[in-house]
């Protein structure tokens, strides 16, 4: 009988610690999926509209798009209307994507970041705000620094817009970013006109093996500028809807959501 009771002690104290094991690796995003991937496509280009959005939709995937005011078109604007009802996220890119002059050639002098403020930032990126809402009728909208800086006169405006409540989350485009995530300074991957299919699919399978999230950016996909092809793109949309069961897909908001909400677990 003392043999026995003890190895049952044994058996609960080994049946415990596997059930410790599992809980503690439990995937940490939705249905058990081993990885996150976010594609944001950035300054609203006909190629977006023309190429990219039809392939998400052909693949049955969102995207987040990060609106530069001074670039909308106005026949476009019905167009961007549709793909948000149709799930897709629209962003605010300010409204003129003023950068730092070193980020341009030397010969331009205007709209540049260098000569705003903070205060004049902050303005532009709340004006940004109701022009998104006057399209997709939502409230609340994330954001994609100019060039992936968030500088004003050379000053780091993105502790004013922490506080300010302006948006919901910020999207950078440092690579790798830090261990704990930040959803105010969420790094982002680019991948140049040179990337293939493969270069970008072995970033999502570096992604899963870590369980951790990946944030693609994109300007142009097969057309306008820093473009990848649309042949590339297409592989990497065929990759993860093939592969639904373990990769999670959705808008930066929902995935940001989904993160901090779930921070704690």
């Amino acid at each position: 009988m003392r043999m026995r009771s003890t190895l049952l002690l044994i058996g609960s104290f080994l049946l415990g610690m596997t059930m410790m094991a599992a809980q503690s690796q439990a995937e940490p995003w939705p249905d058990g999926k081993q990885a996150a991937v976010v594609l944001t496509y950035d300054d609203a280009l006909s190629s977006h509209l023309n190429i990219a959005i039809p392939a998400l939709d052909a693949a049955g995937l969102k995207g987040t798009f990060f609106v530069v005011g001074s670039q909308l078109v106005p026949e476009q604007i019905p167009l961007w209307r549709a793909a948000a009802a149709q799930g897709h996220e629209l962003g605010n890119h300010t409204v003129r994507h003023a950068c730092p002059q070193a980020n341009y050639a030397p010969a331009r002098k205007l709209d540049t970041s260098d000569s705003y403020d903070g205060e004049m930032m902050l303005a532009e990126i709340r004006t940004m705000n109701t022009m998104l809402t006057a399209i997709d009728g939502k409230l609340q909208h994330g954001f994609a620094t100019p060039c992936g800086q968030h500088l004003a006169g050379g000053v780091d405006y993105l502790p004013a817009l922490r506080a300010s409540g302006l948006v919901r989350y910020t999207r950078s485009a440092a690579w790798p970013g830090g261990k704990v995530l930040d959803p105010m300074d969420v790094p982002c991957r680019w991948f140049d006109e040179t990337a293939t299919g493969a270069d970008m699919i072995a970033a999502v399978e570096s992604t899963a093996q870590s369980g951790g999230l990946l944030v693609i950016g994109f300007h142009g996909v097969g057309g306008d500028y820093l473009r990848v092809t649309a042949e590339a793109h297409a592989q990497l949309l065929a990759y993860l809807k093939e592969h639904s069961d373990k990769i999670w897909v959705a808008p930066l908001s929902t995935v940001m959501d989904y993160a901090t909400s779930h921070s704690g677990n």
